[in-house]
């Protein structure tokens, strides 16, 4: 990045690479390498495409302070999107599809963005749409998260060179994530890779084993957010002929989320995802160093079904909170006075 991205008061251009641990959750199970991208600032590993997609066009003279970025999201992306333009002095919408969590649109909010909502049944397909038509209306910049390959390069030059560098032997034999732009995958395989040695990617693939897929976000299941398909312009399966796909149910991707937050990893579902793959991909190519990555934190999850084993029977993590909720509605019921007829 150049001077102006290193100005008073902005710090994205200056972070410390996010750790590679290896986890193991039982003692029969083999040892998985997980780069922890929950870390990053805003939660998610999609501070990386933002600080380098909006860096560069900062760069370049694209955008300078007060211009205003427009970018369709299901959430994690509108978040660091919402937090880099709030370090470079820029504007931010966010167009979502309706029903993403509280948590996502308030974070949003917080770092100033201003937030677009996109009927559900049109899906993030019909976000992208209005994204393009406001852009177009307003001179707005649009990442384009989906076809940008900035995305991809972001990874590519950054996690998985940071991933090569922290790996004992700088070797990794195999590489495994969700596809929701493709740019982590793409660069990954990218970036992991060299000639000296083979390189085995695998996609993992949610698959929602109890209800019909819903249109929101194209997801193969509407229980892990983010992982999408049929939209990426940077990642097309058929292109990858060594690619291997590993299908996880929705809901073993669910346990083993709670597992690892147990474990003291405030992750979100697709880090269970990734998870849960890398454990069945590690079958095939163990005792080799199997490496994958928890995209985002559990934070914006808390009202989803996450975390619904941990409320009490009100619904509330509180006996107090909802001791509170049903005095307000007493109050509230006693101060009712009916109209006079």
């Amino acid at each position: 990045m150049k001077q102006e991205f290193h100005t008073k008061n902005r710090y994205p251009a200056d972070l410390p690479m996010t750790p590679l641990v290896p986890i193991q959750l039982s003692a029969d199970e083999p040892v998985i390498w997980c780069k922890l991208e929950f870390l990053n600032p805003s939660g998610s590993t999609k501070d990386r495409i933002a600080r380098y997609i909006l860096g560069n066009a900062f760069d370049r003279g694209h955008l300078k302070p007060g211009s205003t970025v427009i970018e369709a999201s299901s959430g994690s992306t509108s978040i660091a999107m919402a937090l880099v333009c709030a370090q470079l002095g820029l504007r931010f919408i966010a167009v979502l599809p309706e029903g993403v969590s509280n948590e996502r649109v308030l974070m949003i909010r917080a770092y100033g963005g201003d937030i677009h909502f996109t009927p559900k049944e049109s899906g993030i397909v019909g976000s992208i749409r209005e994204s393009e038509r406001l852009a177009a209306e307003m001179g707005g910049f649009l990442p384009r998260q989906f076809s940008n390959p900035e995305n991809a390069e972001a990874h590519e030059l950054g996690t998985a060179r940071e991933i090569v560098e922290q790996i004992p032997g700088h070797l990794v034999n195999a590489v495994v994530s969700g596809v929701g732009t493709g740019g982590t995958l793409v660069g990954l395989m990218r970036g992991c890779g060299s000639a000296r040695h083979a390189q085995r990617a695998f996609l993992a693939r949610p698959v929602d084993l109890a209800a019909k897929r819903e249109q929101e976000c194209c997801s193969f299941s509407c229980r892990i957010p983010g992982v999408m398909e049929c939209i990426s312009g940077l990642f097309r399966e058929s292109d990858y002929l060594d690619l291997t796909t590993i299908e996880v149910s929705d809901q073993d991707a669910i346990e083993t989320t709670r597992e690892l937050i147990r474990l003291g990893f405030p992750v979100g579902p697709s880090s269970g995802l990734n998870y849960h793959a890398a454990l069945i991909a590690a079958q095939s190519v163990w005792p080799a160093k199997v490496v994958t990555v928890f995209p985002d934190r559990m934070e914006r999850y808390f009202s989803t079904e996450l975390f619904r084993p941990f409320l009490g029977e009100h619904g509330t993590a509180s006996p107090r909170c909802a001791e509170f909720q049903t005095d307000r509605a007493a109050q509230a019921k006693d101060q009712h006075v009916p109209n006079d007829r």
